[in-house]
């Protein structure tokens, strides 16, 4: 099950709506879930007031039932690690009166929003991921996944345009991916070598969906191999379609190209099961139910090892159950109203 922001944790605390929402899901035969992003402890890291913490005791709690309910019904859970950086409106934020943080600070209209990182701030972040890592394996979930796509903060120092830095968290592909390789270090020493860390990355952000974080194979592999030496275990490859190829000569969608520079394992993601886009969803349209041969076809190749699903089970939380029984006919189709509500 691929993270899908839900926004359904009143102050930060995940109820028990959230604990029968992925017990529903991991009982019906989803392997493995990746929870929705869950902000780290620090005070500029949300841009929802009801998106779920991964701090303090009452939403530790809550999480503490979610991992409990998802293994009860024999599924393993992680949770994915958040901080927005300047993608935030700390008007509409928990702690509005603390201005966000960003690499290099931007300004939208006459709005601060992104003020830069002294190293002292970098620091406290990483700590604060770090701190979040060893929550969740002391919840008992199952690993982590950091979040590092979509033009939030881990993102921010990966692109070039939003870290304009002259230190050595910005400059080349190295410098840029230093922010990131602190936190998996950090991480990977509080939760020591036996349980995973994913790291999702995409080349869209959500300000600009035809942006390109890399351009050729070779510049994907000058990204990875900082963050493989910091120790990430797993590649969470975000794409909008799983099925377009990454790079011009070659099928192969960002996750297979991963795969094939890195070789580490890989998860694909975008899509899946569905007639349209993430965007034709944030419209208000309505998605089809399509069939899955083109992926399980990538896996029969071994381009990729893991394959997230997103819409798809949030329309019908037994779509999995019904894949595997040949009950394709009989899976609901994606709706707006999945969008807006917790089932």
């Amino acid at each position: 099950m691929a993270p899908m922001t839900r926004s359904h944790s009143p102050g930060g605390v995940p109820g028990e709506d959230v604990v029968r929402y992925y017990e529903r899901r991991a009982g019906n035969d989803v392997g493995l879930i990746i929870t929705e992003g869950t902000v780290v402890d620090h005070p500029a890291s949300a841009n929802d007031l009801n998106v779920p913490r991964f701090f303090g005791a009452e939403a530790l709690a809550g999480w503490r039932c979610v991992a409990e309910a998802v293994h009860a019904v024999g599924g393993r859970i992680i949770p994915q690690l958040w901080h927005v950086g300047s993608a935030r409106n700390p008007e509409v934020s928990p702690n509005p009166d603390v201005p966000s943080v960003g690499p290099s600070g931007l300004r939208k209209r006459a709005v601060a929003f992104g003020d830069p990182m002294s190293e002292s701030a970098i620091a406290d972040v990483i700590a604060s991921f770090a701190r979040a890592a060893s929550a969740a394996i002391e919840l008992g979930f199952d690993g982590i996944e950091l979040h590092g796509g979509h033009g939030y903060l881990i993102d921010q120092f990966f692109w070039e345009g939003t870290n304009c830095r002259l230190d050595r968290f910005g400059g080349d592909i190295a410098g840029r991916c230093r922010f990131a390789a602190e936190i998996i270090k950090a991480c990977r020493a509080a939760i020591g070598n036996k349980y995973p860390i994913f790291l999702r990355f995409s080349q869209w952000k959500i300000q600009d969906y035809k942006a390109k974080l890399l351009n050729s194979p070779q510049e994907l592999e000058a990204f990875l191999s900082p963050l493989i030496d910091a120790g990430v275990d797993v590649f969470h490859c975000s794409t909008r379609r799983f099925w377009i190829p990454e790079f011009e000569g070659s099928p192969l969608n960002l996750a297979g190209w991963t795969k094939r520079v890195s070789g580490k394992p890989v998860v694909t993601v975008g899509s899946v099961g569905l007639d349209s886009d993430m965007l034709a969803a944030f419209r208000g349209e309505r998605a089809a139910v399509v069939a899955i041969d083109a992926v399980v076809e990538m896996i029969a190749r071994q381009e990729v090892d893991l394959v997230a699903v997103g819409r798809a089970l949030l329309a019908d939380f037994r779509w999995a159950r019904k894949i595997r029984e040949e009950r394709e006919s009989d899976i609901l189709p994606f709706t707006p109203d999945a969008m807006k509500v917790l089932t």
